[in-house]
């Protein structure tokens, strides 16, 4: 079983108690943002620009001991809580993968303390195929980022990205240019929200994230050190375990046993179905997968099955998943396949002019680290000067647990 699949089980029974518990916060929060919001929503009703504000609505009301005891659940140190917090679902607009007009959600939160004006924090999520599983919808291992960045005293965004959350339509799984984009509009979307609601941003962003956020993070950094929105000044750069390199290091890894089977199987299928819709991969799903998963696998991954629940309909391995000849597109990649595999893999070909560290875990077994040691010496062969910091045997989540402490003292050093 998969280091995915084992948190997502361990965390089913409490999820649906949580969402309970958040919808009874946001009942009970709603006087203290939703009107002024809405009053303001209605005031610019006409306007229809990339990070214009929809709607605000509070999710979550947590106090410094809350938030312990929250981190503690997850077996996450708490050691830099220093304020409780608020949370609030934030939808805004944005452009979907092909620059049409669309909506998508996130998390904003906010420290209960702190500076008037705020420095933001981007946190970007790793693989979910539950789009109730998103940030702004679950109070869940997701959150922990931005739970402790913000009771650290910052302003923390994390983006649903497209399809996900309360976002319309399918989520453009590993689309690095969408989720970027649905970044940087959430940046806009925060920076209005947080004005509204008396707490306004500073401009300088610190940007994080896990996994397929990992990734998401470096090509943020990498938009707006090229001027994606003149409001925000990166500061620090600090990803953890991301897919960096697929064609170098993460589809080989599929096959050689670096990559875990379960893990194996939900990535390569997700990534298949999604970017099937963005690139001409195949004409039939029984083109790239074997019988029976052929005809379940694109409704599976449609966003409102839980991951156990996909894992369950699919194979056991790779191998048994994927047909031979497509095995053979995969380990030998040409045209559309390659292409795909490209698009994602620019992220790391920048020279960033703030502080970096990669964070890695030498036991993933989802997201081998050698996608970190190939995105570093990317970096460094750009000039940059990146420092990875190796969490040593621990697997994929592991390397999340303990990264994100430390996370956020490296953004208190660099503040500093």
């Amino acid at each position: 079983m998969s280091d995915e699949t084992r948190k997502h089980r361990g965390e089913r029974a409490s999820r649906r108690t949580r969402k309970v518990l958040a919808g009874a916060a946001a009942l009970l929060l709603a006087g203290l943002a939703a009107a002024p919001v809405a009053a303001a929503a209605g005031e610019h009703a006409h306007r229809t620009s990339r990070g214009d504000l929809v709607s605000v609505t509070p999710v979550a009301d947590r106090g410094a001991g809350q938030v312990r005891s929250f981190l503690a659940e997850q077996g996450v140190d708490a050691d830099v809580v220093r304020y409780g917090l608020r949370a609030y679902r934030l939808t805004y607009r944005t452009v979907g993968p092909h620059g049409e007009p669309t909506t998508a959600t996130g998390l904003l939160t906010l420290p209960k303390g702190g500076a008037h004006r705020l420095d933001l924090v981007s946190d970007t999520h790793g693989t979910m195929v539950d789009r109730d599983y998103a940030p702004s919808a679950s109070e869940d291992f997701g959150r922990v980022p931005s739970y402790l960045n913000a009771a650290a005293g910052r302003a923390v965004v994390a983006p649903d990205y497209l399809g996900l959350g309360g976002g319309p339509g399918l989520h453009p799984y590993m689309d690095t240019a969408s989720s970027v984009t649905a970044s940087v509009d959430m940046l806009r979307a925060a920076r209005a929200a947080a004005d509204r609601l008396g707490r306004p941003l500073t401009g300088d962003v610190y940007a994080t994230g896990f996994s397929q956020g990992g990734q998401v993070a470096m090509a943020l950094g990498k938009a707006l050190d090229g001027g994606a929105d003149r409001h925000f000044r990166l500061r620090a750069l600090a990803p953890v375990s991301g897919p960096y390199d697929l064609e170098g290091q993460e589809m080989p890894a599929l096959f050689d046993g670096r990559v875990n089977d379960t893990s194996g199987v939900l990535y390569i299928a997700y990534w298949l179905v999604a970017q099937n819709r963005l690139h001409p991969l195949y004409k039939d799903p029984s083109d790239a997968f074997r019988a029976p998963y052929a005809g379940r696998v694109e409704s599976l991954l449609d966003g409102s099955h839980e991951q156990e629940e996909v894992v369950k309909g699919l194979a056991p391995s790779v191998e048994r998943l994927l047909t031979p000849a497509f095995q053979e597109r995969l380990r030998h990649p040409s045209g559309a396949v390659l292409d795909a595999m490209r698009a994602a893999d620019r992220t790391c070909d920048w020279k960033p002019p703030v502080p970096v560290r990669l964070y890695a875990g030498d036991g993933d077994t989802d997201v081998p680290v050698g996608n970190t040691r190939t995105c570093a010496r990317t970096l460094a062969g750009q000039g940059a000067r990146v420092r990875v910091v190796d969490q040593g045997a621990v697997d994929h989540f592991g390397s999340a647990v303990v990264s994100a402490p430390q996370v956020v003292r490296f953004f208190d050093a660099v503040r500093r």
